[in-house]
């Protein structure tokens, strides 16, 4: 089950937000930032205890936290590309956030979870590109995997929300 929001992330409560972190899992700007303000110090606590186990966390891959002081449970951070034009599989490594995020929260037992716009702020990542991954990613796990979960696409910008909602509205 697919669903559209146009709003803040921080404010959403399901099972786990997904985080488009940077490969230090510290903080940074846009929504990882954001993330890491509204959840308090205990997200970056369990970073850094994630960090000094495995280190950084590599493009496309995920790790779990606790959700601090917001409203979800679970954080799933994931390491989205920085797109280079193209020829770098960025599109591959995009698909592989959503899918290790989705895969996590099967796992996890996750039955609720939101995704942001991973990688089209300042890792640049051209919107409408990232969109078809995302739903087509999406879409994928759960007809093969699971339908169980609720996976709600939340858009901080017009422009990610208008491409989502003309395609989410005719497979909705």
């Amino acid at each position: 089950m697919m669903e559209l929001i146009k709003g803040d992330i921080t404010k959403i409560e399901v099972d786990a937000i997904v985080n488009a972190a940077n490969s230090s899992l510290l903080g940074g700007s846009g929504v990882d930032g954001a993330i890491h303000k509204a959840g308090g110090l205990a997200i970056l606590e369990e970073c850094y205890a994630i960090r000094a186990k495995q280190g950084s966390c590599k493009t496309g891959e995920v790790v779990l936290t606790t959700a601090g002081k917001l409203p979800a449970k679970f954080v799933i951070h994931t390491v989205g590309p920085v797109w280079r034009g193209g020829g770098n599989n960025e599109k591959s490594l995009l698909g592989n956030c959503y899918k290790n995020s989705l895969n996590l929260a099967f796992e996890k037992k996750i039955k609720s979870m939101a995704f942001p716009n991973i990688s089209t702020g300042i890792y640049g990542f051209p919107k409408e590109a990232a969109m078809e991954i995302a739903i087509n990613t999406v879409r994928e796990f759960t007809e093969k995997k699971s339908d169980q979960i609720k996976v709600i696409f939340v858009c901080y910008d017009e422009e990610n929300y208008l491409l989502y909602k003309k395609v989410l509205d005719g497979l909705i």
